[in-house]
């Protein structure tokens, strides 16, 4: 039985989180093999996509949830990766890095909390002289 076809991220989640993306020293937004994510020299600090069946997600290995889901994934680090890979939803940690955070984006996600979880992680993934730019 063949797969379905991949399902692309919504434009208006794609939009917002490259409102803040962009925003950023020298960020980059490029397609990736699934979803859209945005980088800084060559390291991804946002990946959006839609977890679904027929395709590998952690989202769904985590949580067991097989509807499409779309997520949000990003660095964190410190006190701060502590609290959101304890928070339970709409977080979770998949477990191809410790400095990963997913997250998801639905009609209630708090999208200041996404601008603010961006830009951390855009810091925790930018060389220093770039994060020195950053005001705050």
């Amino acid at each position: 039985m063949p797969r379905s076809p991949r399902i692309e991220p919504p434009g208006d989640v794609v939009a917002r989180v490259a409102s803040t993306a962009l925003a950023l020293p020298e960020a980059y937004e490029e397609d990736a093999w699934t979803g859209v994510r945005w980088r800084v020299r060559s390291k991804t600090f946002a990946h959006v996509l839609v977890a679904q069946e027929g395709y590998t997600s952690a989202y769904r290995d985590v949580t067991g949830v097989t509807e499409p889901t779309t997520v949000l994934t990003f660095r964190s680090s410190g006190d701060e990766l502590a609290a959101l890979t304890h928070a339970g939803p709409p977080f979770y940690q998949p477990p191809w890095s410790p400095t990963a955070v997913g997250m998801v984006l639905d009609k209630d996600t708090d999208w200041d909390e996404v601008a603010e979880l961006v830009t951390e992680s855009y810091r925790c993934s930018a060389p220093q002289r770039l994060r020195g730019r950053l005001r705050g």
